[in-house]
């Protein structure tokens, strides 16, 4: 294929992938249902499972191999913008009052589905080679137990919002634990990166450690007050301060990237020590419009996901591992945070509440299991089910508050002093736009 076709191509793709992946965004919001699941769904139905399948002459023309490197990039890039913003918008000063609570909700709701899903890795190995699975290394079942912890925050916050639950007291703790949860897992995943070594590193996966240690140092100590005299002091202007961020995080991520940690860890990690304004305030200056690029270039991820997704590989076993994951995915994080709440000092209602908001996934559990598959932490089938499976719990958060709510007998109960919208990050684009609270209510 000659340069010009490939660039023409690619632009055609460009064009379907973000019409087609904001399409089904807005038609899922209009059933009620998260912006993600319409996005999830455009990808997976542009991949080779479902086009690929029934229509692959027109898969082959849309989607040569020669654009594969080019979408792949801007899938890329797209998380590193995405989660930029993430760790920008990451403050554990939330926690307030109620950090002891916050604190043991957080780490009862990691620590339970994490235990029982690398539980079921070493328990049910035999079945899990059904779904072309090796034999279980320590950072497989490391994987096996992040994949049912993670909490998505920006969708979570996203459901808080539109329930009205932004100045509750569940909803403010459901919001802070999945702040600190995130936390916890992540750096759980970066573990699980550093020993997925296939021998294409000098250096062993001790060595990684190290210096991926001495980097996040550096960057903890020293980023952070060079930024603000470089481009805060200086009042660089918006646009450039934006461009050079941007930088910044991309950098980053290609250090975490070469050592084997994914480029999302150096991503989030350039996020986390970007100053904010003295008052400790975001800079509206930087963040809407890394909302609105993040939001743009998001759809890229889902069809880059949806490639590795093969339901015409789907059998029996895939099936029934499906459901059982889907169950173990909501009991574990519905009820650990319920207890852990209930234990924390709050009513039998509210714990409910924080429960089941914790166990909503979205963009945040995609882009782990991607990194996962990448790393070789999961088989293709296996990574088929984990997606569904992130699908579903998706789907399932909203309809198990509406049942939560009915079987309450009072309005969750209120944070004094708060009047205004729940801690975290403002759930606009990309796992923001799961459910974006700014959508036009019609």
């Amino acid at each position: 294929m000659s340069p010009e076709a490939v660039v023409t191509h690619f632009l055609f793709a460009s064009a379907l992938i973000l019409a087609v992946g904001h399409g089904a965004g807005w038609l899922a919001q209009r059933l009620k249902q998260p912006y993600i699941v319409g996005q999830l769904a455009a990808g997976i139905a542009l991949g080779p499972s479902l086009l690929g399948s029934t229509a692959p002459d027109a898969y082959a023309v849309l989607f040569p191999r020669e654009i594969g490197t080019a979408l792949t990039g801007l899938a890329q890039f797209a998380l590193v913008v995405f989660l930029f913003a993430v760790g920008y918008e990451l403050d554990l000063k939330i926690l307030g009052d109620r950090a002891r609570t916050v604190v043991t909700v957080a780490v009862a709701s990691f620590v339970v589905p994490m235990a029982v899903g690398s539980g079921c890795a070493l328990l049910f190995q035999q079945h899990l080679r059904e779904l072309d699975m090796p034999e279980p290394t320590v950072g497989m079942v490391l994987f096996a137990g992040v994949a049912l912890s993670i909490t998505a925050v920006p969708v979570l916050t996203a459901i808080v919002r539109e329930n009205n639950l932004a100045d509750t007291v569940p909803g403010i703790l459901a919001v802070s634990a999945a702040g600190l949860l995130d936390v916890i897992g992540w750096t759980v995943l970066a573990g699980t990166m550093l020993d997925s070594d296939r021998g294409e590193h000098a250096l062993g996966w001790q060595g990684r450690a190290l210096v991926a240690a001495g980097f996040t140092v550096l960057m903890l100590v020293a980023a952070r007050p060079v930024l603000r005299r470089l481009l805060w002091r200086t009042r660089t202007e918006p646009s450039l301060r934006l461009a050079l961020l941007i930088g910044f995080a991309c950098a980053s991520a290609s250090v975490t990237q070469f050592l084997g940690l994914h480029a999302i860890c150096g991503a989030l990690l350039a996020g986390i020590v970007c100053p904010r304004e003295d008052d400790g305030t975001l800079d509206p200056d930087l963040l809407a419009p890394l909302h609105v690029v993040s939001s743009l270039l998001v759809p890229y991820f889902f069809v880059f996901s949806g490639q590795s997704v093969t339901l015409n590989n789907m059998n029996t076993t895939g099936w029934l591992t499906l459901l059982v994951v889907t169950a173990l995915a909501v009991i574990t994080k519905v009820g650990s945070g319920t207890v852990a709440a209930r234990l924390g000092g709050l009513d039998r209602d509210d714990s409910r509440t924080v429960g089941v908001l914790l166990s909503a996934r979205g963009l945040t559990e995609l882009i782990a299991l991607n990194a996962g598959f990448q790393a070789g932490l999961v088989s293709k089938p296996l990574y088929t089910v984990l997606v569904f499976m992130a699908l579903a719990t998706t789907l399932l958060t909203q309809p198990l508050l509406n049942v939560v709510r009915r079987l309450s007998d009072h309005e969750p109960t209120r944070a004094p002093g708060r009047t205004e919208a729940a801690p975290g990050p403002d759930p606009r684009p990309a796992d923001r736009a799961s459910t974006t609270p700014v959508v036009d209510a019609g």
